[in-house]
């Protein structure tokens, strides 16, 4: 700054248009926004510390291999990439949102907030689902006494635990009791299993379930759990968040409140938090589903 200028009380900026080129409700966002993802950075590379300081972890492939409506299909990572491909396709329509905001087209944003809520709606009702399979679910466990069973998740019996191996795998169905036998064999009939497992001798019954290449879990890391319903929820909270603010800003558009004001800033404001929850969940999806 020149030496001259400042002895003679020049004043560089008088309160007007913000140095930042921004407003200054755009510039407490971007604040909020860089506090909150240091929040994000601590949980995950709190994670990270457990994840690799842990040998036996759970394997993604078999955790999230699920998809509704396709019974025991093997789906890796399907489910999840419907999420994730909603998640960023609403983060294109708010970007359409702001862009005819620009334009003062009230109709274009309404259309596009619109779509916008409808992805992040359907986003939380599918980790809903993704919830609800992990949590109450039926998955195969190995139990204390060497024998299989069909078993919610519970600490004991945990679909991210580690997979048991073929031959152990054998032995423990082999001293199954007949009854657990044909309560495992009874989950195999949305992949096309014999129906009528009751008429099946305890021989048959094992050679149905080894073909059916159904897997059994010994039971895996609790922290696994813990950090991923614990960041996968805070983040679904944030995604809520931004489909109650993209409601009311799509309210406030469709009463002409911006146009009053000349502007479509707070479209613009809401979508940059719209975008921060988009770029968050990459990191997340990084993380659980894919490392």
């Amino acid at each position: 700054m020149d030496t001259a200028a400042v002895q003679q009380g020049t004043k560089w900026w008088s309160g007007g248009r913000s140095p930042f080129n921004a407003s200054y409700g755009k510039v407490m966002m971007w604040y909020f926004l860089m506090s909150d993802a240091f929040t994000f950075g601590a949980f995950l590379i709190s994670y990270g510390t457990i994840r690799f300081s842990v040998n036996d972890w759970a394997d993604p492939n078999k955790v999230f291999n699920s998809f509704p409506l396709a019974g025991h299909a093997n789906l890796p990572l399907a489910f999840v990439s419907l999420m994730t491909f909603i998640l960023i396709a609403s983060s294109v329509t708010m970007v359409l949102a702001v862009h005819e905001g620009h334009h003062m087209n009230r109709k274009g944003v309404e259309k596009y907030m619109l779509w916008t809520i409808i992805g992040g709606a359907a986003f939380l009702s599918c980790q809903a689902w993704e919830w609800t399979h992990l949590l109450t679910g039926e998955h195969i466990a190995l139990l204390d006494n060497g024998t299989l069973s069909v078993l919610p998740t519970t600490v004991k019996s945990n679909p991210w635990g580690t997979e048991v191996h073929h031959e152990a795998l054998l032995t423990a169905l082999q001293n199954t009791p007949r009854i657990q036998l044909l309560e495992i064999a009874g989950t195999l009939h949305e992949t096309g299993a014999n129906h009528n497992v009751a008429a099946l001798s305890d021989a048959e019954l094992i050679r149905t379930i080894e073909a059916a290449g159904i897997h059994a879990n010994n039971p895996g890391p609790i922290a696994f759990g813990g950090y991923f319903f614990g960041i996968t929820g805070f983040h679904g909270f944030h995604v809520f968040s931004g489909v109650v603010i993209n409601v009311v800003m799509y309210i406030k558009t469709k009463l002409g409140h911006f146009d009053q004001r000349g502007h479509y800033e707070m479209i613009e404001k809401a979508g940059l938090y719209w975008h921060f929850v988009d770029l968050v969940w990459v990191f997340v999806f990084l993380c659980f589903y894919l490392i």
